[in-house]
């Protein structure tokens, strides 16, 4: 098996400085103190690929874009070209593309967001190439259901796979998404491995929430820490507390007051009392409830808090489990079994998270 990697270096930098993605703003994450999170999660697929395909030939491009990650998971890549100067770009990537179909890769497995996809799939496109593409989850927004769930899932997958479908690729306005403004974009449709742990396209409907966020109001206790996610159902918890949060970024409130709107990782970590707890909502259509648009919530702040989940029916109609994918394995080993979701003011429903 030829297994062709791309791996987009700065995917994901953004998320848990507030950015709500990496687009145009790579300078601004590194000064906000942001670090590469593609990397490891290239790693932790390419492992996962060589337990279970050991004898797999990898081909990829020099350096931070899938050389060094292949090394790293104990794999001895064929090089098929060097990115063009230190920081990497999409023109990048969609050369990188252009060599593994010129090597006949049988998979091109990339590892970023959304854009990355969309490199990836219209590239594939223009060269009219049928080679299926997998995505190793690793941006901040995550729209597209070419992406397995867990970089380790998306090594399974690559490892052994005899089927593809046709799966659709999804970018938004990253402009528009800190806005609080989701657009979201059909751009291309790409082959896809056939695989049960592959997440579906993000559905942007929702039902009615308000005697949940009664409910939610009602159980406010003082001297607790409130990390409030982002997404329309905790922004009607928002509403119901009294104060304007941020519609996709997270807030933290206590007593009242909010402490700080749209918050990255260390401001949440700064606000942290004695009692904590995160309200957060899965993501419609895929039932993410970390690892998806709120990597400020990361495993440090986890680790420090209670958990609260909850979704409309509506919502969880569509979603069979839900998921976790926070980068540390600990925590999201902490996270799964059965949890309850709180549906409504009183209500409460039990749901698998895996």
């Amino acid at each position: 098996m030829r297994i062709g990697v791309v791996v987009n270096p700065i995917a994901g930098m953004g998320g848990r400085v507030g950015l709500k993605g990496t687009d145009g703003k790579v300078a601004e994450a590194r000064e906000r103190g942001a670090e590469p999170r593609a990397p490891d999660r290239a790693v932790a697929a390419l492992s996962a690929l060589g337990e279970r395909a050991p004898d797999a030939e990898i081909f990829t491009y020099g350096g931070e874009m899938g050389a060094d990650e292949a090394r790293s998971a104990g794999f001895d890549p064929d090089i098929v070209g060097e990115p063009d100067g230190n920081e990497t770009s999409a023109e990048d990537t969609r050369n990188a593309v252009c060599q593994l179909v010129a090597a006949s890769v049988d998979l091109i497995l990339f590892v970023g967001g959304d854009g990355t996809a969309v490199d990836v799939a219209e590239t594939l496109e223009e060269m009219d190439a049928k080679i299926p593409m997998l995505g190793v989850p690793a941006g901040v927004k995550i729209y597209s259901s070419v992406f397995a769930v867990t970089p380790e899932a998306a090594g399974r997958v690559a490892a052994r796979f005899d089927r593809v479908e046709e799966r659709e690729v999804n970018d938004i306005d990253e402009d528009a998404y800190r806005e609080g403004d989701v657009r979201a974009e059909l751009r291309a449709v790409a082959r896809v491995p056939v695989a049960e742990s592959l997440q579906s396209s993000k559905q942007l409907g929702g039902g009615t929430v308000e005697s949940l966020a009664a409910g939610v109001a009602d159980d406010v206790e003082a001297g607790v820490t409130y990390i409030l996610g982002p997404g329309s159902t905790v922004g009607a918890i928002k509403s119901r507390l009294g104060f304007d949060g941020s519609p996709l970024g997270v807030d933290v409130w206590r007593d009242g007051e909010m402490l700080a709107r749209d918050a990255s990782e260390a401001e949440i970590l700064s606000m942290l009392g004695e009692r904590n707890v995160i309200i957060v909502s899965p993501i419609g259509g895929q039932g993410f409830i970390f690892g998806r648009g709120n990597h400020q919530i990361s495993p440090d702040v986890i680790q420090q808090s209670e958990v609260e989940v909850v979704a409309s029916k509506t919502k969880l109609d569509g979603i069979g489990v839900l998921h976790v994918d926070t980068g540390d394995d600990e925590v999201d080993n902490s996270l799964r079994g059965w949890r309850k979701v709180r549906v409504g003011r009183f209500e409460r429903r039990m749901l698998k998270v895996e």
